[in-house]
């Protein structure tokens, strides 16, 4: 059992070095294998002969004849096609398709090959204390939570972190103004503290005793004065629950670190780049100036470290942060899942933590998953009616709602039980399903309409076909499992060998996603799953057929690699609808 792309590689690779050996005795070469965009033509495609046209001096013709003739084991393969123009296309034997299915079957990880001794760190969603989570918010979230679960799923050693904003000046201004109101804390909610917050910002701009006292807070609140940490704590245990209520509906696990876990490191972390000859004082500040980083004067741009004030920021925290994931949790990959507006800041952090030898890059690769914008209806950023952020809460439970009301139109006698149930499923796996079926780093325009649909690319119409699968085995008059146990697969019919070739590429899905980190990937690749899946329901009979047990397997591994695909995107799964 392999990836059909790497069989063809090698084979090629190896043909090429036979074909061509004085040419290609010392030389390294990749070949370039792609699907083909069509059936009609072949399953794969090798388009190296016309790139090696000038280096060989041939016309693609004689270089793909050359290739061809050269690669062993051929019996894989029902047809070697070379067109005109030199591409190579390959049709693999129905008969070795099928043996790879029912490898792929008892496979548990369906093909993909596991990976091992690999740490990887995702930090995601990373909200602010004492502000309600928000539609931008949405993305970080639920990227980061199937960026886990795919790692998780190949075997890495995973740690997700939540590096929410709980540290800092914003702080001091919420803990003078709160102190007014400490009886009324208790029963605070998120929404009232987010409206506090406002207001005292408000006061610190107009008020200067009131910014004098704020000052002031901070600095007992970093001195842990009792009174101050007692308020923030709650102040986090406020913000924290109304998070978690939000995990929940989303079903995202999460470790909290907040800013506040590095605030110890931080003086350590002056004193280090100092010691290292790496700070500048500009304007009283300590910096750190990285060469090919200018501002738009073309003046080189700092990366203040601590404020003329001697207070740290945001910079340091995250200094202190890689550092301390880099050296003491030994991670081999840090994903950090955040907006596109801050790749200028990661990439300068993450160059002086180089400098700084705090982290090494050939041991610990350190990538920005960055993505868009989510917009409106109307192609502007996301707001309400009165021109407010979007809360994610909000969001969340309205397309619950729209859900239940599909439900109900469709069946009105549906009960209470199912419908919540269903509703939550729905609503949730079609937020989840239109966000991560759009290339991260585009803006896309949020509809309710467009995603509930129980047609097209969509999440409804993906598990309408697991659906499927399920009422043909509950329509068995055998138990299934009997039926499996000696049923082998055997691909005959045009639709049959089109499905069972786009269930053995679930594992070069997977190895392009773990590669460049676009969920998109998985999903246009389940899309697709679904679409051929119901091309084989039309045309091949299952239940009743001589051929009722084999189809039965590759229907069985269809939600298999259907359930696995749903989960990576966290999305859950019913057996009816």
């Amino acid at each position: 059992m392999a990836v059909l792309i790497s069989i063809l590689k090698e084979k090629i690779k190896r043909s090429i070095q036979e074909s061509f050996k004085k040419e290609f005795e010392k030389k390294e070469f990749s070949p370039e294998i792609t699907p083909c965009t069509s059936e009609k033509f072949g399953h794969y495609q090798c388009n190296d002969p016309l790139k090696l046209t000038k280096i060989l001096k041939q016309t693609p013709s004689e270089i793909a004849k050359k290739i061809v003739s050269n690669i062993k084991d051929k019996k894989i393969f029902e047809k070697i096609e070379i067109s005109k123009n030199g591409f190579i296309n390959f049709i693999f034997d129905k008969n070795f398709i099928s043996n790879e299915l029912d490898a792929i079957f008892q496979d548990p990880y369906l093909g993909v090959i596991p990976k091992k001794n690999k740490k990887i760190i995702v930090e995601f969603s990373s909200p602010n204390v004492a502000k309600e989570l928000h539609v931008g918010h949405l993305r970080s979230t639920i990227i980061g939570e199937s960026l886990s679960r795919l790692f998780e799923f190949l075997n890495y050693s995973v740690l997700r972190l939540n590096h929410i904003g709980d540290w800092g000046t914003q702080f001091g201004m919420l803990i003078a103004y709160l102190k007014q109101k400490k009886e009324i804390l208790e029963q605070a909610s998120l929404s009232e503290l987010t409206n506090w917050y406002k207001e005292a910002k408000k006061r610190f701009e107009k008020d200067s005793e009131f910014a004098k006292k704020t000052k002031e807070e901070v600095v007992k609140l970093q001195s842990e004065e009792k009174e101050e940490l007692e308020i923030w704590e709650k102040i986090c245990a406020i913000s924290r629950k109304a998070y978690n209520e939000i995990y929940n509906l989303l079903d995202v696990k999460i470790l909290e670190r907040g800013e506040s876990y590095y605030n110890p490191f931080l003086k350590g972390i002056v004193k280090d780049l100092e010691k290292k000859n790496l700070i500048t004082i500009s304007d009283g500040a300590k910096c750190i100036f990285l060469e090919g980083f200018t501002s738009r004067e073309n003046t080189p741009l700092p990366l203040i470290v601590q404020k003329s004030d001697g207070g740290f920021n945001y910079v340091t925290t995250d200094i202190a942060a890689m550092k301390q994931r880099a050296l003491e949790e030994k991670a081999d990959r840090i994903i950090t899942v955040i907006d596109q507006g801050q790749s200028l800041h990661l990439k300068m952090v993450h160059e002086a933590c180089v400098k700084a030898k705090y982290i090494d890059p050939s041991k610990t690769k350190f990538e920005h998953v960055a993505f868009g914008v989510v917009l409106g209806p109307d192609g502007k950023k996301f707001k309400t009616r009165e021109g407010e952020t979007v809360k994610l809460l909000d969001l969340l439970t309205e397309a619950i709602n729209k859900a239940k009301e599909i439900l109900i139109k469709k069946d009105p006698l549906i009960s209470n039980h199912r419908l919540e149930k269903l509703s939550h499923i729905l609503g949730i796996n079609a937020i989840k399903y239109s966000d991560l079926s759009c290339h991260r780093l585009k803006d896309y325009k949020f509809s309710y309409e467009r995603m509930l649909k129980f047609e097209g690319n969509t999440s409804t119409f993906l598990l309408y076909s697991y659906v499927r699968i399920m009422g043909i085995k509950r329509k068995l008059k055998n138990d299934p499992k009997k039926l499996l146990k000696f049923a082998k697969i055997d691909l005959k019919h045009p639709t049959e060998i089109s499905l069972g070739l786009h269930l053995i590429r679930f594992a070069e899905v997977i190895e392009n996603m773990e590669k460049d980190l676009l969920p998109n990937r998985l999903a246009d690749y389940l899309y697709e799953l679904a679409e051929k899946f119901n091309a084989f329901f039309r045309d091949c009979h299952v239940i009743g057929s001589k051929e009722q047990n084999n189809r039965l397997k590759l229907c069985e591994l269809t939600a298999k690699i259907l359930k696995k695909g749903f989960y990576i995107l966290g999305l859950q799964v019913t057996e009816s609808l």
